[in-house]
């Protein structure tokens, strides 16, 4: 597969493509495992019973320098 030059293209033109090509992914296509889909539902469960800490953007990336 060859990309072309995107440079050309606008911002929302750029979007459009992006959300034209994610919707032609077939969810069926896509699979993960049992494991990985036990693993996901635990960490949904937890951030919607409040059980799970976030961080901000900012809060990540500083962190991420200090071990550095």
């Amino acid at each position: 597969m060859e990309i072309q030059n995107l440079s050309k293209y606008s911002n929302a033109e750029k979007i459009i493509l992006a959300e034209q090509l994610w919707d032609s992914i077939s969810k069926k296509d896509m699979e993960i495992s049992d494991e990985l889909k036990k693993e996901l539902d635990i960490r949904l469960q937890n951030l919607e019973e409040g059980r799970s800490e976030l961080f901000t953007w900012d809060e990540v990336k500083k962190y991420l320098k200090s071990i550095r």
